[in-house]
């Protein structure tokens, strides 16, 4: 089954260059609604396996990315298209919110 993958402030711009949507993850290991977040993100990845893109960046090991993005709070999921951002949710939601974003951008 297909798995979220890791994203560093290095490859993140290669990642978000994908032709299929990408759903990025904004966490830290500290973050308690991460923690209640996190299966549905890796749940999705298998959901969305060649269709969408889904990686996470821990948010303090990897600082650039959240900075040029101004991430305040986490969880914070970001969905890019085209390498622009069209979408974002804020805290941790349940998996529908998360695929009704996901379905809009295919």
């Amino acid at each position: 089954m297909a798995k979220a993958i890791e994203i560093t402030d290095s490859s993140f711009d290669e990642v978000i260059k994908s032709e299929q949507p990408v759903l990025v993850d904004f966490w830290a290991e500290w973050c308690g609604p991460c923690k209640m977040i996190g299966p549905i993100v890796e749940e999705l990845a298998g959901d969305y396996d060649g269709k969408v893109t889904i990686g996470k960046i821990d948010v303090d090991a990897n600082q650039d990315i959240p900075g040029r993005f101004g991430i305040r709070s986490i969880p914070t999921l970001l969905i890019f298209k085209g390498g622009e951002v069209v979408d974002k949710v804020v805290g941790a939601v349940p998996k529908s919110v998360l695929v009704d974003k996901l379905e809009a951008q295919l």
